[in-house]
């Protein structure tokens, strides 16, 4: 298995403080959530019992971007997740959720497959850069929902790595648009 599809083990120290097992330092919940939207696994277990925490600390990832006005989950369905608790034995909201999330990823990933080969453009020079921008852009358009959920970052280093990669990809189309006018 290789270290991208092991979770990335955290540790919760007594302190409660979060300890990144591969990078040797501590970590917060938004450099979890950072791991998770990079398409990272992690795992969170309590370094004195051993207890998994993964489940109590992504709840509380999700509970704070909410808290901050980033709504992903309307209120009717935070009220039906309720009441599936209130069901004996759970309902049938999780198998629900996460079939619901698999057909996104897998429709995501058919979208792009059909893309990709019904393109007559595919033998034209410069096909793979616009893909690639292609594919850049529409993975930002759905926050990544391939291996995850949660929304581009909001702090400043991601805005400018937003405004560069738009930059990157107003160039490469610049050149692009060159290499086409020079062909016809």
């Amino acid at each position: 298995m290789s270290d991208k599809e092991k979770p990335l083990l955290i540790k919760r120290y007594a302190s409660r403080r979060l300890y990144n097992t591969e990078t040797s330092d501590y970590v917060t919940l938004e450099d979890i959530a950072g791991f998770i939207r990079n398409g990272r696994e992690v795992q969170i277990i309590d370094l004195k019992t051993g207890d998994d925490l993964t489940r109590q600390y992504l709840l509380q990832i999700i509970a704070e971007h909410e808290s901050r006005g980033e709504n992903v989950l309307p209120v009717n369905v935070l009220n039906d997740l309720v009441r599936s608790y209130m069901l004996p034995g759970g309902g049938m909201m999780p198998q629900f959720l996460q079939s619901s999330f698999e057909m996104l990823r897998e429709s995501q990933t058919k979208m792009m497959e059909n893309m990709n080969a019904m393109n007559p453009m595919s033998s034209m020079p410069g096909f793979e850069a616009m893909q690639a921008q292609q594919q850049a852009f529409l993975k930002a358009m759905t926050g990544g929902l391939s291996g995850n959920w949660s929304g581009p970052d909001k702090d400043e280093e991601g805005k400018s790595e937003s405004k560069e990669d738009l930059d990157d990809i107003k160039k490469q189309l610049a050149e692009l648009q060159q290499k086409l006018s020079k062909l016809s």
